[in-house]
């Protein structure tokens, strides 16, 4: 809340009110008059409070007359009031209602109190908020106020000492704010100022305005004060001390620096009164020198006075600090007197705190620069600047050599320290307590047996002090050890760090100038200031020397990692802030102490000790003293991490490399890296000193020129530690990124750099010739780096860089240096052909050869390593830049082809590796002359017997290249033939001949010729392996891509290629080796069907015969054109004959397969068809294919069923095709025919049964190679369907029997019989019925006189059916039976033994064949006049009689099936036929199998489950089913006796005949009671009918009723006897039910024969029912009450028999 709001305002009011009111009370018996002051200012207030609306103002009007109570309140001195009447006073005053006379009043008042020792700290806060809250105190009364401050600060008191203090701070700040903000309002305004009021003894007072002039006043009086004069203003003041008037002086110029330097009556002071005064006090402290003990002098002064040295030293920092532009002459002598009190006779307190003092310039850069220009670069000036730095550097220099003797014995320990007070032990010294003895890790220096600690001083760059903070010593304290050292050091390092920060950021902003007045001005020449540079130059020389010293000796000494980076971090900024300057002594200098301190003490470097020995020739001068720059003391206690080998010729001992060392030559990369431009000649020494180091580690070159560490050579000389491990990949980083940083020099630079490496490297190989140690290969993986980051203009130094690298290096005898070299010139091959060079490489091809030049040089050096480097380039440049190569391609397959077979498998792995590149990736992007050369190279990594794998995939090559020829074929020709002219045109310019291979074909042609030729070597390869691939190839290629070749060409192919190859193979086929070959390689096992040379030239026999084939068969179009083609077919039948009758049964099954497959061509339509013609023929063998690649051991065998719907698409196909011409067509049929002569020739030859049966040895030929055999038939058919005769079907069913009939080998037997459960075809088998399948539906949409074949057909497939009962024989062989059929067990059988098949499912399938061919063919003449229904019923006969003996039980079920099929479409075609009599000798053969079959003599198996039985007994229901449904309706046409044998079978039938072996709860179901019912319904049936339309309907009527009455009597009679004989037992559960069925019976017949007219029922059916009437009565004795309802209905309709019928009757009797 504001103290002006009108809350604020009432409860100022209320609390005035309340105080005066607490006064009066406090005051009313003691002191009247003050209690009627306060009443009366109660009233003053309220009147105050009422008249005014502005009460603060109102109040501060007043202000004097409402203080009044207050004052005389304070005025009683009793303890109580004046602190009740001070806290008003505070109130009234913090709401600033107190004017200027009332504020008098209130001062004189307080003076009082404070002369009686009263309230002392109340007086102070009372004074503090009077000055603080407002400004109406001024001039004498504000002097007043401040002398009072001044003099409470000095009473006895302590804690009023210090308020006092804090007051007088606070209020002499307070003065000079007021001035500040005065000036602030008068900014701007010239005016004149006000006339000065007062007393003033000053002249220069009278312009100053009054804040201005307050506090002119006080700071004059300070300077009084503390040069022990009279004040002029601050009257009253009793005494002073100079150490809190030097305090207050340095406050205030430290604060207010602005006053000093705009106000020049304030400069005056400062060079009037401020610098003397110093000066005056200095004085002791200069002439005292420490070791002239003089007798105490009277003045107390003469000895330095800690406190007033400390503060003169604070003052002289502000006054250089803010005011060196005012007071430069007298900052020459303060600078002087610092630099003096350095000195080693001062007393050790004193050098600190000037150290700590010149800590503080050495901040400021800025001051420092001016400095220089304002001394250093006068004529007749003191060298200001190089005297501070020397000063520091001798002053380090001084505590290492002039040493506290008491010190001296410490060396190793921190000296127990200066007491628990010594502030060094709060600054981070941990050593000064009392550790003495033992080692601390503490941050030292430690030099030739002297150590001293180093302490965090300050935040790098700011002068944190501490003595000089000391204000509350008075005593000088006692230095902690090393304190002095580490400021000075800080001191160093800041100094460095600020100047070159400086100079730098002003070199940067200079660059950025000129870099615009380029842009703005590109013609014109810039022109710096010299002025600058010229202050820059001076600087750097007037310090480094001085620098130098210092930091090398601080560098030697230092024991801390982060000390020793600062000194190093200091040494490289100079070193770079020379070089950019120009200033090449200091730069080398530098350097070169970073590279002595990078390596072990003392090595023999020679191009640091001579760069050395220019600088320590000269000796620097310091104040007098000769300073020499230190060389490095050897025994510095340093940790080693690592100990290597000296890099020399000669062997040597070990060298030591200790965590500086390595931190060292960080910082050398470190510069070199960032500031390599400026390096010019150093290069030479830092690059040395790199070599060394990095041998001394132990890196080793990696990828791409970086070091990595690696395994040293010679045994354990590198001892690493962990630290220094976990160092050496940053330090490898760093290296590789200094060359990284070559792309940023000049050309000369570049040069000079590489020269520099050219020359190392030299004497790199010097060292490692004669002897193997491992050669030091910096500098090849360094110009490796070089050149690979200057691609950019790698045509500069591509010559120099390269014929080093080929010349030199690679061809060196020790092993790790030519393998450098490889690699280096490899990668920087990769790398050149990677950059994106301007203009790119396609377009400028000589850089791109020149770039590849060095690649085809290395085939040159015979070292194998060498050449694996290259082949694995090749293989990266592949990959990488394959595609722009262009014009270097045929150098590029030169290198890839240059394979020897004596050159071991990795090299050609390694070279084949690019050829796959080449060939998968490239073949688009080369040149088309190329291709014979790839082709070429790939056929020698075919031919080479290295490495098999090599072989086998370069086939693979060819075939893509072939591949790739094909697509690009066009364009390939078009280009070759572009070249062609080309050459011919150059040819017959020379008058020569153009030579090449395969002339005159077209030149796209004989790239193809080639590729074949090749391939066909490869054919006939020794190794079976390589044989086969090439075999695939070859065919692939000329079955896939032939179609491009033109027709001469293909002459050449057929003939010159295929023929050749075929002869050659099956040569060496027959002639081939039989002996067995242990093994393959080492331990490769040989599979059992490969283990004999002839086994595995079989496998290339039969290769090679199926590509031909599959040639013929896909490019018969083409080849027909030639002329010769006939000639061609012959010679390849023979081959396939030869082949398919070789005792070799792969060989022979694949001769099959070839003779398969050229049996699939379709006359093609026309040309344009062509390719997708080959394709279709490529594609359509698969299911014909199929068994023979399924058909080895454990395969299964695949079922051709699909091969018929195929077969008759071709056949479609045919029909649909334009019909060729008629020459053509013939010359087709000629071909086929001699197809069907050679395949009548395989097959009778290899179906013909051996002679004897002892023919152990005979060749029985496998079911593979028969099926094949059978399979192809359906396909050569097709081809000679037209004139395919009986005779010819004769021949064909000769050779299916003979097929069928044949054997299996046991061992065999597992994998192509089924087991016996399964009833599954084998191949062969289902191929046999395929055979005939393909026949019969020729024949059915043949012509008509095809039809005669049907029942021939007929014949065949019945003879198969009757396999089911008796298997066929083969010769005279002994063959066992598989499986017996009784007990569905297999045997086990002898091995080598032949085993005959199970004909079973073979015979089943027959049959179905047969009643589908029936179903269709019924109605055909041929077959009806065959009397085919006959035949069929017949071989039924076999198996529906023998029933359960049947082999398998499916047989007969099948027969019945088949029966009622057949039957279903004969009979009705046999009714049709009856009166030719073709159908006669049918019948009995009907009636037979029925009787045969539903009553046969075979018993049912014991095993046979209730379901079976009622599975086999709905069998014979259906049979009788048959008859009531298609025989007995049309009995008319039907001969009598057979009706007659029918009905007594069904007779036999209906009465139950009962087996005695069943058990009671069987009897039910095996009685065939269900059969017995249906054939019991059907006598019902057929025993009269409504209508009778012929006599013969009629006939089979009554024989129908006569023998169901016949068979009711029976029933009934053996029911009576048997109810009768039972007894008490109840009769078996069938025969009630047969008896109810019977009497259910009879009362239908007598329903039917009420209904029926009654001509219609013979007299006899009568006679015959009512003889009925007493049995049935005779049962009315029975128990059983379902009998007894069953005889009630029965009995009922006899009721209409009881009257003798009406005469209508006897009418219809007349």
């Amino acid at each position: 809340m504001s103290t002006s709001s009108p809350e604020a305002v009432k409860k100022l009011l209320e609390n005035v009110q309340t105080d005066l009111r607490s006064l009066s009370m406090e005051c009313k018996k003691k002191f009247p008059p003050v209690k009627e002051a306060a009443e009366s200012g109660i009233v003053k207030i309220k009147t105050i409070a009422a008249r005014n609306t502005d009460v603060l103002a109102g109040l501060k009007e007043n202000s004097s007359e409402v203080v009044q109570p207050f004052l005389m309140g304070c005025g009683t001195k009793e303890p109580k009031i004046t602190q009740l009447c001070l806290a008003a006073i505070q109130r009234l005053m913090s709401h600033e209602v107190v004017s200027e006379a009332a504020a008098g009043n209130i001062i004189n008042m307080l003076w009082q109190l404070m002369e009686n020792g009263l309230e002392e700290l109340k007086l102070l806060q009372t004074v503090l908020v009077l000055l603080t809250t407002n400004t109406v105190v001024h001039d004498e009364v504000l002097s007043k106020a401040i002398v009072l401050c001044f003099r409470l600060h000095f009473t006895k008191d302590n804690i009023t000492n210090n308020t006092a203090a804090a007051t007088v701070r606070q209020v002499v700040t307070v003065v000079f704010e007021r001035m500040v903000a005065e000036d602030e309002r008068f900014k701007g305004i010239v005016e004149q100022p006000p006339p000065v009021q007062g007393n003033t003894n000053r002249r220069s007072v009278s312009t100053l305005r009054p804040s201005a002039k307050d506090a002119y006043m006080l700071f004059q009086d300070l300077c009084q004060l503390v040069n022990a004069d009279a004040p002029y203003w601050l009257v009253g003041m009793t005494e002073m001390t100079r150490t809190f008037g030097l305090e207050l002086l340095e406050s205030v110029l430290n604060d207010f620096p602005e006053v000093f330097l705009q106000h020049q009556e304030f400069s005056f002071l400062l060079k009037e009164r401020v610098c003397p005064l110093v000066i005056k006090l200095f004085s002791p402290n200069i002439k005292f020198r420490q070791g002239s003990n003089s007798a105490a002098s009277p003045a107390p002064v003469e000895k330095p006075y800690f406190p007033i040295c400390m503060r003169l030293l604070r003052v002289v920092s502000v006054l250089i600090k803010h005011f060196y532009s005012l007071l430069v002459t007298e900052c020459e002598i303060f600078l002087s007197l610092l630099v003096k009190f350095l000195d080693g006779e001062k007393p050790q307190w004193l050098r600190a705190v000037a150290a700590e003092s010149v800590h503080r310039l050495c901040v400021q850069p800025h001051l420092l620069r001016s400095f220089c220009q304002s001394y250093d670069m006068k004529q007749h000036s003191t060298k200001v600047f190089r005297d501070i730095v020397n000063a520091l550097g001798s002053f380090i220099q001084s505590l290492f050599i002039v040493h506290n003797a008491g010190n001296a014995a410490a060396v190793g320990a921190p000296a127990a320290g200066s007491g628990s007070g010594a502030p060094g032990s709060a600054q981070g010294a941990p050593g000064t307590g009392g550790a003495s003895g033992t080692l601390t890790t503490q941050a030292a220096l430690e030099y030739r047996g002297i150590w001293i600690p180093l302490m965090t001083v300050s935040v790098q760059g700011s002068a944190k002090a501490t003595y000089l903070e000391m204000l509350d010593k008075v005593e000088p304290p006692s230095i902690p050890e090393g304190y002095a050292m580490s400021v000075a050091f800080s001191a160093l390092l800041d100094l460095v760090r600020g100047i070159t920060a400086m100079i730098e950021k002003e070199l940067a902003l200079e660059e950025a100038a000129a870099a615009e007045f380029r842009e703005a001005h590109p013609n014109e020449e810039w022109n710096p200031q010299p002025g600058a540079h010229l202050v820059w130059e001076e600087m750097v020389s007037a310090c480094w020397c001085g620098l130098l010293a210092a930091l090398s000796l601080l560098l030697d000494a230092s024991t801390d990692e982060a000390a020793t980076e600062n000194i190093l971090k200091a040494e490289l900024t100079m070193a770079s802030l020379c070089g950019r300057l120009g200033l090449v002594t200091p730069r080398d200098a530098f350097i070169t102490a970073i590279c002595k301190a990078s390596l072990p003490p003392h090595y023999a470097l020679t191009v640091l000790s001579s760069s050395a020995a220019n600088l320590s020739s000269k000796a620097y001068s310091i104040q007098g003293q000769s300073v020499q720059i230190i060389s490095p003391s050897s025994d510095s206690h340093q940790q080693v991490v690592a100990v290597g080998q000296p890099l020399t010729a000669q062997p040597q001992g070990t060298v030591v490399l200790t965590a500086k060392n390595i931190q060292c030559m960080r910082t050398l990369l470190n510069l070199a890296h960032c500031h390599g431009a400026v390096l010019g000649t150093s290069w030479q020494l830092v690059l040395a000193t790199l070599q060394h180091l990095v041998w001394i580690l132990g890196l080793k070159p990696a990828v791409g020129g970086a070091l990595k560490p690696g395994r040293a050579v010679e045994g354990p000389s590198t001892v690493l530690t962990t630290a220094v491990m976990t160092d050496l990949p940053v330090i490898s980083n760093i290296l590789s990124r200094l060359f990284e940083s070559s792309q940023y020099l000049d050309d000369v630079s570049l040069h000079h750099l590489i020269n520099a490496l050219c020359s190392l490297s030299l004497e790199a190989m010097e060292m490692a010739y004669g002897n193997n140690k491992e050669p030091s290969l910096f500098a090849v993986a360094k110009l490796l780096e070089t050149g690979l980051v200057n691609m950019d203009r790698i045509e500069i130094l591509w010559r120099p860089l390269t014929g080093h690298l080929l010349e030199q290096v690679c061809q060196h005898p020790n092993s790790r240096m030519r393998e450098w070299g490889a690699e280096a010139l490899t990668a920087l091959i990769k790398a050149g052909l990677a950059y994106k060079h301007d203009p790119p490489l396609a377009q400028n091809q000589r850089l791109q050869l020149l770039l590849l030049n060095p690649l085809r040089e290395l085939s040159n050096v015979l070292h194998a390593d060498i050449r694996q480097k290259q082949l694995e380039c090749v293989l990266q440049i592949l990959q990488s830049h394959g595609d722009g190569l262009g014009p270097g391609w045929p150098l590029v397959l030169g290198v890839i082809g240059a394979i020897r077979n004596d050159q071991g498998e990795s090299l050609i792995r390694t070279a084949f590796q690019c050829l796959q590149l080449v060939v998968t990736d490239f073949l688009p992007t080369m040149p088309c002359t190329c291709l014979q050369i790839v082709v070429d190279v790939a056929g020698s990594f075919g031919l080479q017997n290295q490495e098999l794998n090599i072989s086998l995939t370069s086939i693979g090559l060819l075939w893509n290249i072939s591949d790739y020829f094909f697509q690009r074929g066009e364009a390939i020709t078009h280009e070759l033939e572009r070249e062609e002219e080309l050459q011919q045109k150059q040819a017959q310019e020379k008058g020569e001949t153009l030579n090449r291979p395969f002339h005159p074909a077209p030149p796209f042609d004989c790239l193809w010729l080639c590729l074949y030729a090749k391939l066909g070597e490869l054919c006939v390869d020794s190794r079976p392996a390589v044989r086969k691939s090439g075999g695939q190839t070859l065919f692939s290629t000329i079955a896939a891509h032939g179609t491009l070749l033109q027709q001469p060409t293909w002459h050449i192919v057929v003939w010159k290629v295929l023929f050749q190859l075929l002869d050659c193979v099956r040569t060496s086929s027959t002639t081939a080796d039989k002996e067995k070959i242990e093994s393959g390689g080492g331990n490769i096992l040989i599979h059992h069907s490969r283990d004999t040379a002839e086994k595995q030239w079989a496998e290339t026999w039969v290769m090679t015969l199926a590509g031909v084939a599959r040639i013929f068969n896909t490019r018969r179009y083409l080849l027909q054109k030639l002329g010769d083609f006939f000639e061609a077919w012959e010679v390849l039948l023979n081959h396939i004959q030869s082949a398919a009758l070789s005792k070799n049964n792969e060989v022979s099954l694949a001769a099959l397969k070839s003779f398969q497959e050229i049996l699939q061509i379709v006359t093609p339509v026309k040309d344009s068809d062509k390719a997708a013609d080959a394709l279709a023929a490529m594609g359509v063998p698969a299911v014909l294919m199929d068994p023979l690649s399924a058909s080895g051991p454990g395969r299964p065998l695949v079922h051709s069923d699909s091969l018929v719907e195929r077969l008759t698409r071709y056949s479609g196909a045919e029909m649909q095709a334009p019909l060729p011409v008629e020459e053509s067509a013939l010359d087709d049929l000629v071909l086929w025919w001699s197809a069907w002569n050679t395949w009548y020739r395989i097959g009778t030859e290899s179906t013909k049964p051996p002679s004897g049966p002892n023919e152990k040895f005979s060749f029985i030929p496998s079911q593979p190679f028969l099926t094949a055999l059978i399979q192809i038939f359906p396909a050569l058919y097709l081809h000679i369907k037209a004139n395919f005769s009986m005779e010819d079907l004769k021949k064909l069913g000769v050779i299916l029997h003979g097929a069928v009939s044949v054997p299996i080998s046991s061992d065999a037997s597992p994998f192509i019989l089924p087991s016996f459960t399964e009833a599954v075809l084998t191949s062969l088998q289902e191929a046999v019925l395929t055979a005939l399948d393909v026949l019969q539906k020729a024949i059915c949409v043949g012509p008509e006189n095809l039809q005669v074949m049907y029942p021939a057909i007929f014949q065949q497939l019945l003879l198969f059916v009757e396999f089911s009962c008796k298997p066929p024989q083969y010769g005279r062989m002994e063959t066992k039976l598989v499986a017996n059929a009784k007990y569905n067990q297999i045997q086990l059988f002898a091995p080598a033994e032949w085993v005959a098949l199970n004909y079973v499912p073979f015979a089943e399938r027959s049959l179905e064949v047969v009643v589908d061919l029936y179903q269709k063919t019924a109605c055909h003449k041929a077959v009806i006049s065959e009397k085919v229904l006959q035949n069929i019923i017949k071989t039924l006969r076999m198996p529906l009689g023998l029933k359960y003996a049947c082999p398998s039980e499916s047989t007969w079920k099948l027969a019945v099936s088949s029966l009622l099929k057949v039957l279903s479409i004969g009979l009705p075609v046999a009714r049709q036929h009856s009166s030719s009599g073709k159908f006669d000798t049918m019948w009995p053969e009907l009636a037979n199998a029925f009787e045969d079959f539903l009553f046969t003599k075979s018993i049912p198996p014991d095993n046979l489950s209730i379901q079976e039985f009622q599975k086999n007994e709905a069998v014979d229901v259906e049979v009788v089913q048959l008859i009531s449904t298609e025989i007995l309706p049309f009995a008319n046409f039907i001969p009598k006796d057979f009706v007659a044998q029918i009905m007594a079978m069904l007779n036999k039938g209906s009465i139950h005949s009962q087996a005695p072996s069943f058990t009671e709860a069987e009897i039910d179901v095996r009685m065939r009671e269900e059969f017995s019912k249906v054939c019991f319904e059907t006598l019902l049936q057929f025993s009269f009918s409504n209508k009778v339309s012929t006599p013969q309907e009629g006939y089979i009527s009554r024989m129908a009723l006569s023998v169901l009455l016949k068979r009711s009597q029976d029933v009934l009679r053996r029911y009576v006897e048997d109810e009768r004989l039972s007894g008490r037992c109840p009769l078996p559960r069938q025969q009630v039910t047969e008896i109810i069925f019977v009497l259910k019976a009879i009362s239908t017949l007598m329903d039917s024969l009420k209904k029926t007219q009654p001509e219609n029922v013979d007299g006899n059916t009568w006679a015959q029912v009512i003889a009925l009437y007493p049995t049935l009565v005779e049962c009315i004795t029975c128990s059983s009450s379902e009998v007894s309802s069953a005889l009630k209905e029965a009995l009922g309709p006899f009721k209409d028999f009881m009257q003798p019928p009406v005469s209508k009757v006897q009418n219809g009797e007349s």
